[in-house]
């Protein structure tokens, strides 16, 4: 090692003092401080590091190395002149000044500034993501998100008495639920896959006796480009043996209070229940954010008689009111949630604004709504001058309430992008839903699981758990959610701890091969304790937590919005020695563009 190179190392190995928490009571002492150079302008320069950033005077003839490089100062501290001082600064009363300097590593490649990472495109950012990390929000984003999972492991463990076990993650194929990765071997025919979540292991966990279970799991789910997911994720896994559904929650009530940051508004439990029923029918969304209102309101009997509505009879017809709509929302992006329902819904929006002594503005309105009925929407719904009402009908009370629900929460968007917010920044409502229904039905007339075949049904409703699927779609499952702001962060139920009962929904209602599950079905035979659990989504609720504008923003290495890593290339091609050592062949996709 050459004289230059060991000096180089000598000196960031001795750094004594962390940039950010040099203050006032230093003053006149003589620092080591070492990290990026963030800034640089005449005499004055300043560096950074994780802790924050301090200005270094520097008197002495050096020829500065450009931004983010390496750097390594030796000086004084001394108070800044007080018309100096800069209070938007952690240092801003004190600044260094440069006896000795030293360039530990010069920066030869600068695709973005640091500091301007928000207009920065997040294609470029995801990138070069290493220099990504350096920004001060990033920084606090990841250490908070370490923090919290501190301190909910240690919760977890040490005081409710868990056990942190890890789970494999080369697991087999599962049937139904969200599609998995699959991972080949050197068997010919025979892959891995990678687990959607450990659900199947923490149930044999509870076979096994460990009746307090916990992890924090990387889950994996093919589930193609999806604006804000990632392929992997990371989850906190629970299950408990012998409990019930008001013991897990009341316990992930306390977890979250406990482990809650110091520097965010504090939160208080038991949080508010609602029932899955309740949340369409009054938000049209099973994860509603209740922060603020624009209840949808059942305006069937008020209409029935209103020709535009045909067939009214047999409609369910919903309202919303959005109260100043005519000055908070524009005419443009009215019709832009017009159109965004018609499209996800394939629902007409009528949107009536309502005008001085409350006149319906509509065209031809006095012709299609009599005055009285007019009234009485006006009186049900509580509107005044300048609010806009929107109405919808279906004959199917969930659809007509879902369309609102798409309704109002880009409504709420808007107020926010229009300077007219409807909520504190700094509130966190917690919400759970309960009793959603066990089973979906398809455009075939075959049922599914709503989440999982795993969910044990509603003690209550087991004299509809048969195969035909419009009375089957009677039975509710004992699963809840837990909802924040509007976003699901856990989803959690019982479990079904027989297995002539698993079996039964398995292979008679879902219509599924049990041959896939059998190795769990042996294990419910051979004494397994009724047990239930939740997992909740540590990078949604993080990100939430950290007001970022994506989960991508609280993940140290994301994937992109189409599931690849810009940084590294990944996925990648494999060389044709791998791929025949793995037995696989690739077949590419033929060109069909027709050249000119």
């Amino acid at each position: 090692m050459s004289l230059n190179l060991l000096n180089k190392f000598l000196v960031f190995f001795f750094r004594t003092n962390k940039l950010g928490e040099l203050t006032l009571n230093q003053v006149g002492e003589k620092v080591c401080i070492s990290g990026w150079l963030e800034f640089k302008r005449g005499g004055f320069f300043t560096l950074r590091d994780s802790t924050g950033s301090c200005q270094i005077v520097c008197n002495i003839e050096y020829k500065l190395p450009e931004k983010e490089s390496i750097v390594n100062v030796e000086g004084m501290v001394r108070a800044r002149p007080e018309k100096d001082r800069n209070p938007k600064m952690k240092t801003g009363d004190i600044e260094v000044v440069c006896s000795n300097m030293t360039v530990l590593n010069d920066c030869k490649r600068r695709p973005f500034t640091v500091s301007k990472f928000i207009t920065t495109k997040e294609e470029t950012r995801m990138r070069y993501r290493y220099i990504d990390l350096r920004n001060t929000a990033m920084q606090r984003n990841l250490r908070l998100r370490s923090s919290f999972i501190l301190k909910l492991r240690r919760f977890l463990c040490e005081r409710r008495g868990f056990v942190d076990v890890e789970t494999p993650t080369l697991f087999r194929r599962t049937p139904g639920g969200a599609k998995e990765f699959i991972v080949p071997t050197r068997k010919p025919g025979k892959f891995y896959s990678l687990p959607q979540s450990p659900q199947q292991y923490k149930q044999l966990l509870m076979v096994g006796g460990i009746d307090r279970y916990m992890q924090i799991a990387k889950c994996y789910r093919d589930e193609g480009a999806k604006a804000d997911r990632q392929p992997e994720f990371t989850q906190l896994d629970l299950e408990m043996s012998f409990t019930n559904q008001d013991e897990i929650k009341q316990l992930v009530e306390d977890a979250l209070v406990e482990s809650w940051p110091e520097e965010l508004s504090s939160i208080s439990a038991p949080f508010p229940c609602m029932s899955y029923h309740d949340a369409i029918n009054l938000y049209g969304t099973d994860k509603p954010d209740t922060r603020y209102g624009f209840v949808v309101k059942d305006l069937s009997e008020l209409l029935k008689d209103i020709t535009i509505f045909q067939y009214a009879s047999s409609l369910s017809i919903r309202g919303i009111c959005f109260t100043d709509g005519c000055e908070k929302l524009t005419s443009k992006q009215i019709k832009t949630i017009q159109g965004n329902v018609r499209k996800q819904h394939s629902l007409r929006l009528t949107v009536v604004q309502i005008g001085e002594n409350k006149k319906w503005i509509y065209p031809g309105a006095q012709d299609i709504f009599p005055v009285n009925t007019m009234d009485q929407v006006n009186d049900y719904l509580g509107v005044k001058e300048g609010d806009v009402i929107c109405l919808c009908a279906n004959r199917q009370w969930q659809k007509a309430c879902m369309a609102l629900g798409k309704a109002r929460t880009m409504a709420a968007s808007y107020y926010e992008e229009n300077g007219h917010p409807l909520w504190d920044k700094d509130t966190y409502n917690f919400l759970w839903v309960e009793d959603f229904p066990l089973f979906e039905i398809d455009d075939e007339d075959r049922l599914h699981s709503a989440h999982h075949p795993f969910t044990a049904p509603a003690t209550e409703d087991y004299e509809h758990l048969v195969p035909h699927p419009m009375e089957a779609t009677k039975v509710r499952g004992q699963h809840y959610d837990l909802v924040l702001n509007g976003s699901e962060i856990g989803g959690g139920s019982m479990r079904i701890h027989d297995a002539a009962t698993q079996r039964y929904i398995l292979e008679v209602m879902l219509k599924e091969d049990c041959s896939e599950l059998e190795h769990l079905l042996e294990a419910l035979e051979s004494g397994c304790p009724p047990h239930g659990g939740i997992a909740l989504g540590l990078d949604r609720l993080i990100a939430i937590m950290c007001d970022a504008l994506s989960i991508r923003d609280v993940i140290a290495f994301p994937k992109s919005t189409e599931g690849t890593d810009l940084m590294t290339g990944a996925p990648c091609e494999l060389s044709q020695v791998d791929l025949d050592t793995y037995k696989v062949s690739v077949t590419k996709k033929e060109n069909t563009n027709k050249e000119d």
